[in-house]
């Protein structure tokens, strides 16, 4: 029997034209796919997690295909983040487990990028917000992508459920301006810079 039990799957995307400043010619796109799944250790302590965060990998791979589909491509992703709510019956390393499946799927589908996939999580309930950290997918220090974006289910989840998240950008901050690493000068060596 596998141990994702999927309830249902959220695709929200954003189009950001301008933050004030003059109108793009076309628009920041910012989409985000989240599945509620069932909690297979909600309500009780389980010492291996490994085999939960294996089965997941699939998950993560079906999330990263229609994330990629939706923007247009892999060559329009520039930024990317992950994130997981864990229901009340549940502990942080139930979401925890996200790091490796989830992130290990959308840098797969992405051709290996070299940054590391940015993450948050945490422990709510029904409809909790969590404000995933976005990041250029080939260098970390890359200013002008350091964004965020909002994972929430209005259902989700349940005491004894897990909504795992993956998002993905077309860019970084409409109008960024504050220096730093600019994505055209990306070495694309160590992720890093």
């Amino acid at each position: 029997m596998s141990l994702v039990n999927v309830r249902k799957v959220k695709l929200d995307v954003e189009e950001i034209w301008h933050e004030g400043g003059a109108r793009l010619q076309a628009p920041l796109r910012v989409a985000v796919a989240t599945a509620v799944i069932a909690n297979p250790y909600a309500g009780r302590y389980e010492p291996d997690l490994l085999p939960f965060m294996q089965e997941l990998r699939e998950l993560g791979a079906d999330l990263s295909a229609r994330l990629v589909a939706e923007l247009g491509g892999v060559s329009t992703v520039e930024a990317y983040g992950k994130g997981a709510v864990v229901g009340e019956d549940g502990e942080l390393e139930h979401g925890a487990v996200w790091h490796e499946a989830g992130g290990w799927a959308m840098r797969e589908v992405l051709g290996n990028p070299k940054a590391m996939v940015p993450a948050a999580k945490t422990i709510g309930g029904v409809g909790t917000r969590l404000m995933v950290p976005l990041g250029h997918i080939q260098a970390s220090y890359v200013r002008s992508h350091y964004g965020t974006c909002e994972v929430t289910v209005w259902d989700g989840p349940r005491r004894n459920e897990i909504a795992f998240a993956l998002a993905m950008a077309t860019g970084g901050r409409v109008h960024a301006r504050l220096g730093g690493l600019a994505a055209s000068d990306i070495k694309g060596l160590d992720g890093l810079r």
